[in-house]
């Protein structure tokens, strides 16, 4: 629920009274003193002048009833001020344009115009003062628990977290790209060993099949990557094409599901050697490496949730705009930042998480062609195999056991 902006009603309300009586100052028309002549005179100030007009014809006199100022000097009232005439003295204005012009202003308590204005101005500065006070009284309160310093020191903690279990995951990556890169190798050498005609177990190899051989389609690993209508193209009748090509999946099955890959060290391929290098990047991390990526990903999965509810808090103008309960929960979401935070810096996880990144980021010099990653495979092999067993059995189609023994799940392709 948010606030309504009562306050900032109040405020515009007094700005706009404040200039209403500016305005009417301004719109009133311009006046001069001039003398009056007080021809009669009553105690409380009710008196007829009289004074001459200069805009009419002749300059003539005009008189009228005025309201004199009673408390003006007794020697400016009748009969002290003029003995011979018995009149007195006041002064007064007069205006000297717009459509009263010549005609007498009247006395100040009779100004309509100027005591609206005053009272307008009076309102509008009270109303002005109540809505400053009061509307920076709810925005400090509502900017309780504004705390930028705190939430980047979380975001920082989190942007690390969140690295350190993507280089894992990024590490474990290679090395089921190279892994599969090699299994692919290694299926495809014996696919490109079995000749079309093989594939004909039982019928006779007819011209067609010549044609394709002829054609450049020698081998199972031919037919597979020419399909069906690359066999049509090629020459061979439809029925002939789909039974090669079927039988060349099968044939990829069965190599798939029944080949157990080995890493030779002796005589490496690039496959090989890339694999070797992805393990080697992850052994020399340590055991630690995937507990600390575990780590790096649940925490970062916690302060991600926690920022999202405390972003009110990254800035003043941000905590304004929120509603009362996004303001509590930025409140309750910052002390969760603090106490995550904490509980990190005990543990010594951020120091954990910047050196399991730098760890993981290593790479064997190109130019020892994984002369490093060889030798020390041919040290320790049984670690090399066990690696590679934890990141492969996590995928899809994984072959099984390395040490010969036949697969539990059949690879499919």
């Amino acid at each position: 629920m948010r606030h309504r902006p009562f306050f900032r009603w109040v405020l515009t309300l007094g700005v706009l009274l404040f200039g209403w009586s500016a305005y009417l100052y301004a719109s009133y028309p311009e006046t001069r003193q001039i003398d009056l002549t007080v021809i009669s005179e009553k105690p409380d100030g009710r008196c007829t002048v009289r004074w001459k007009d200069p805009y009419s014809d002749g300059g003539r006199w005009r008189a009228t009833a005025y309201r004199c100022d009673p408390d003006r000097d007794a020697l400016l009232k009748a009969p002290n001020y003029d003995e011979d005439t018995g009149y007195g003295w006041d002064s007064g204005f007069m205006f000297t344009e717009g459509r009263h012009k010549g005609d007498l202003e009247p006395s100040l308590e009779e100004k309509e115009p100027y005591g609206l204005s005053d009272a307008l101005v009076l309102i509008g500065l009270a109303l002005i003062a109540v809505g400053l006070i009061g509307g920076n009284a709810r925005a400090s309160i509502r900017l309780t628990g504004v705390r930028p310093k705190t939430v980047a020191r979380a975001r920082k903690l989190y942007e690390i977290a969140d690295q350190v279990a993507r280089d894992h995951a990024q590490a474990r990556d290679a090395v089921r790209v190279t892994w599969n890169a090699l299994r692919r190798e290694q299926i495809d050498a014996k696919l490109n060993a079995v000749p079309v005609a093989r594939l004909f177990k039982e019928a006779p190899v007819s011209q067609a099949v010549r044609d394709v051989e002829a054609a450049g389609a020698r081998t199972a690993r031919d037919v597979l990557d020419a399909g069906v209508p690359g066999l049509e193209h090629m020459g061979m009748d439809r029925s002939s094409a789909e039974h090669a090509h079927t039988a060349a999946r099968l044939l990829a099955d069965d190599i798939g599901a029944t080949l157990s890959v080995r890493v030779d060290p002796v005589a490496p391929g690039p496959h090989t050697v890339a694999l070797l290098v992805a393990l080697q990047v992850l052994l020399e991390a340590g055991a630690e490496a995937h507990q600390t990526a575990r780590a790096g990903e649940e925490l970062a999965g916690e302060l991600e949730r926690v920022l999202t509810e405390a972003e009110p808090a990254t800035g003043y103008l941000s905590m304004l705009r929120a509603g009362r309960e996004q303001r509590e929960i930025a409140r309750s979401a910052v002390t969760e930042l603090r106490s995550l935070m904490a509980i990190a810096e005990q543990e010594g996880l951020p120091a954990r998480f910047t050196q399991t990144s730098v760890d993981l980021l290593r790479v064997p010099d190109d130019r020892n062609l994984g002369l490093s990653a060889r030798a020390d495979f041919e040290s320790r092999t049984s670690q090399y195999y066990g690696l590679l067993a934890q990141v492969v059995d996590s995928l899809p189609g994984w072959v099984g056991d390395l040490q010969g023994r036949p697969p539990t799940t059949p690879s499919q392709h």
